[in-house]
C-alpha cells in the first residue's frame, strides 16, 4: 500500500498568511490549517517523499521554533481516520457540511456533502463558515436568489460554489491548483450540482472583460485579495454581492477593506469568527 509523508508544524496565527504563501511556493496542492488557541497548526500530505523532506528542511530553516515533524502514513488509513472525528458543522442557519457517510435527510438545512481529501480538507475552517453563513443571510434578504450567476475564486473543494448552486444559482469556480479542481469536480457530482457550476484552472485575471456576476466569493488570503482587487471588482455586476475571506481579523481585515473601499464600493460589513474575518458588500456600486 502506498504511503504518504505527513508534515506538521505550528506557528502563531498572525503568521498564517506568510506560511500559506510559503507552502504555496513549495508544494503542488493545498494543506490543512487547524486553529489551536492563538496558534495555527499546518498539515501537509505528500506522495513524493523526496520533495517532502526538502519541504521539511525549508520549513525548519524558515521557522526554527515551529516544531516541524514528519511521518509516514498509509493513504487508506488516512482516509478512514476521518470517520473517527469528522463532525457535521452548521454554517449559519441555512447550510450544514457533512461527509458522505453521515448525510441524512434534514428539512431545516441545506446539506453540502464533502469527501475529505488530503489537500483540501473538510470545510471546517472558520473562513468557510463565515462565507456560507453570509451567503445564507444574503439569500434570506433576497439579494442572492435563484437564476443569478456567481464566480467562486480559489474554489478549493468547491464548498462555496456548491452552496450557491443549491440556492439555484449557476456559475464558475476557478483555482490555480489542478488538484483542487479535480477535488471540486468530485464534490459537485456528490451534491448533484455538476451541471450548475463550471470549473477551470485559472485566476481572476484570465476572465474576459465582459464577464459579470451577481455574486463573487473569494476565500483565499489577504495578500492575493489586495493584489487582485483590480481584477476582481470589474466582474461584479452593479448592485451585486461581494464576499471575501481568508483574512485575519486583527491584522488584515482593515487593510483588505480599505483596498476595496478606495475603489468606490464603500465599507463592508466585517464578520469575525475567532481569529478570522469575512468582508461582505451587499450591493456593489449601487
Amino acid at each position: 500500500m502506498p504511503t504518504l509523508l505527513k508534515i506538521q508544524f505550528t506557528l502563531p496565527a498572525d503568521q498564517a498568511e506568510a506560511a500559506g504563501e510559503f507552502i504555496t511556493a513549495k508544494v503542488p496542492h493545498g494543506w490543512e490549517e487547524t486553529p489551536e488557541g492563538d496558534s495555527m497548526r499546518f498539515t501537509i500530505f505528500l506522495e513524493d517523499h523526496s520533495l517532502g523532506m526538502e519541504v521539511v528542511e525549508a520549513i525548519r530553516n524558515q521557522w526554527p521554533d515551529c516544531g516541524v515533524t514528519h511521518s509516514e502514513q498509509e493513504s487508506e488509513n488516512w482516509a478512514m481516520a476521518w470517520k473517527d472525528f469528522f463532525n457535521p458543522v452548521n454554517c449559519g442557519d441555512r447550510f450544514r457540511i457533512l461527509p458522505p457517510w453521515l448525510d441524512e435527510e434534514d428539512d431545516e438545512t441545506m446539506h453540502i456533502v464533502i469527501e475529505p481529501k488530503m489537500a483540501f480538507g473538510t470545510g471546517h475552517h472558520p473562513t468557510t463558515s463565515v462565507c456560507l453563513a453570509a451567503i445564507g443571510d444574503l439569500a434570506g434578504e433576497g439579494l442572492i436568489r435563484k437564476g443569478q450567476t456567481f464566480l467562486d475564486l480559489g474554489t478549493g473543494s468547491g464548498i462555496l460554489g456548491i452552496g450557491l448552486c443549491k440556492l439555484g444559482l449557476t456559475g464558475i469556480g476557478l483555482d490555480i491548483d489542478p488538484q483542487a479542481i479535480e477535488c471540486a469536480r468530485e464534490n459537485l457530482t456528490a451534491n448533484d450540482v455538476a451541471d450548475a457550476m463550471e470549473l477551470a484552472v485559472a485566476s481572476a485575471d484570465s476572465l474576459d472583460e465582459n464577464e459579470f456576476y451577481d455574486v463573487v466569493v473569494a476565500n483565499i488570503l489577504s495578500g492575493p485579495l489586495i493584489e487582485m482587487a483590480g481584477d476582481i471588482l470589474p466582474h461584479v455586476k452593479p448592485g451585486g454581492c461581494l464576499i471575501l475571506s481568508g483574512i485575519l481579523a486583527e491584522k488584515q481585515a482593515d487593510a483588505v477593506a480599505q483596498t476595496y473601499a478606495r475603489r468606490g464600493i464603500g465599507q463592508p460589513e466585517i464578520r469575525i469568527d475567532g481569529e478570522w474575518a469575512g468582508l461582505i458588500w451587499r450591493k456593489v456600486g449601487a
